[in-house]
């Protein structure tokens, strides 16, 4: 199995699979060509936004280069198939969204599970990439959610990697949440204990060969302080950042 983890996999603005940090080279090395390809949403009611997203992504691999002998969309229509769709796939792209809800539907169809056995190509967009970690920190997003003493911040994911994943740094780092600061009053908090990896988009963790790496401009938070870990054009091994201290 191959993974990469993004925090966005497309240039902004743009339907087309953003080149930085060598994230296309790496996909085409990867990927058989054509390929089957299965997307996975992360809202299993809402079809219109699984069609929306789980197309425009096809067209952005489309206009990069890649082509694709099937192309088929996951979610509650077709989740009974859950099994056989997984075993048939040679790429498997997780969803953006709302990331309780994402991963709820993950749990709803044993996916951790079906992916154990998975040979092929798995790519995380956003929500997919942090419900892949073994423990997914579920940064607060929606109002009253930062406010909500039920609302679960810690939660089983897929496994596909040890690092709580905090997408879309360079585009929420200032944003306000329940009248607090994201990051410097929420997520901050939250990391006492805690290791967050943050993401610019443009940036992404590869597992290869069972090896984690970090590629492109990312941070990290822990004990309730940031520091830059990795730069735009430099790769770090994720066992070196696992370990320090």
């Amino acid at each position: 199995m191959t993974v990469f983890l993004t925090s966005s996999p497309c240039l902004l603005g743009e339907e087309k699979l953003n080149p930085a940090n060598g994230f296309v080279e790496a996909l085409r090395k990867a990927l058989p060509s054509p390929c089957r390809c299965l997307f996975i949403t992360s809202d299993r009611d809402n079809h219109a936004f699984t069609e929306g997203h789980g197309y425009a992504i096809k067209r952005s691999f489309e206009a990069t280069g890649f082509s694709f002998s099937e192309y088929t969309l996951l979610d509650g229509r077709s989740e009974a198939e859950a099994a056989a769709l997984v075993e048939k796939a040679e790429l498997i792209v997780l969803a953006g969204g709302h990331v309780p809800t994402q991963n709820s539907f993950c749990v709803r169809i044993g996916l951790r599970e079906l992916l154990r056995g998975f040979n092929g190509v798995i790519m995380g967009i956003s929500a997919g990439s942090m419900n892949s970690a073994d423990t997914v920190y579920v940064q607060p997003e929606l109002p009253g959610e930062s406010t909500d003493p039920d609302f679960v911040r810690f939660a089983p994911g897929l496994g596909l990697t040890k690092a709580q994943i905090l997408p879309h740094y360079n585009q929420v780092k200032d944003n306000l949440l329940d009248g607090r600061r994201l990051f410097e009053d929420i997520t901050f908090e939250d990391s006492f204990g805690q290791r967050f990896f943050v993401l610019n988009d443009g940036s992404y963790i590869s597992v290869i060969d069972g090896q984690e790496y970090l590629h492109g401009e990312a941070y990290l938070i822990e004990n309730g302080s940031m520091k830059q870990i990795c730069a735009n054009n430099m790769t770090v091994k994720m066992r070196d950042l696992y370990t320090a201290r």
